[in-house]
């Protein structure tokens, strides 16, 4: 179950860099819904973050959350922001999703 946990604290990661880049764009009232969002998501990710290492090693949770968050926003500002897509990114982008499959395959949890 904490491995659930984790998993949805790296999706709320995603989301509070998502409603940053957002807010960045907006003006006036809908920038504070963005930031609003980005609390929210904030919270929840620590939150959940905070449930995983409860039984989860704390290297390898951290790893893992922050890989996903990491993954997770580079797609989001290719696909949403419109940022470059190159051989190299993509490449990295392969290996820390490598890695973070070889840490939940190594972790004796």
């Amino acid at each position: 179950m904490n491995w659930i946990f984790l998993i949805i604290g790296g999706l709320f990661e995603v989301g509070f860099t998502f409603c940053l880049g957002k807010a960045k764009e907006a003006a006036g009232n809908i920038a504070y819904m963005w930031y609003t969002g980005f609390v929210f998501c904030l919270f929840a990710s620590m939150y959940l973050l905070i449930k995983a290492t409860q039984t989860l090693p704390l290297g390898t949770a951290y790893a893992v959350w922050t890989g996903i968050g990491a993954v997770g926003t580079v797609l989001i500002g290719i696909t949403v922001f419109k940022e470059p897509v190159t051989f190299l990114r993509l490449f990295f982008i392969v290996t820390l999703i490598g890695s973070i499959i070889g840490l939940k395959a190594v972790s004796s949890h």
